[in-house]
């Protein structure tokens, strides 16, 4: 099993930039393609990018291709999310999660984003 830690979150004005940091414990995590969810008040949990284990190939949402990237370290055991250009629409707590038997699950406590307008 892998375990999740999010990190990085905060209170950023619309435009700015915050990295966020999942530490992941267990010793298979390199199998796993990993992912970043975000749900919003009143929202469903929506995908927001993954990538595979190997960091190789990545995937995003529409509304965050070209502001977000996603990368890992598995050396490090870590999964880290990029967010550039951010606007109040992105406010929500991101969580990760690994892809096991095609699942994303193993969620984490989440981090929570708030982006001032």
């Amino acid at each position: 099993q892998v375990q999740l830690v999010e990190s990085g979150g905060g209170l950023v004005q619309a435009g700015g930039s915050l990295r966020l940091s999942c530490a992941a414990s267990g010793r298979a995590f390199s199998d796993y393609p990993m992912g970043w969810f975000r749900q919003a008040p009143g929202k469903e949990r929506e995908f927001v990018a993954g990538l595979s284990w190997s960091g190789g190939s990545t995937y995003y949402a529409d509304s965050v291709k070209g502001r977000f990237a996603i990368s890992r370290d598995n050396a490090k055991n870590m999964v880290y999310l990029q967010m550039n250009s951010l606007e109040p629409e992105d406010t929500a707590v991101y969580y990760c999660a690994a892809k096991i038997r095609g699942q994303y699950g193993n969620w984490g406590q989440g981090t929570q984003v708030t982006v001032s307008s």
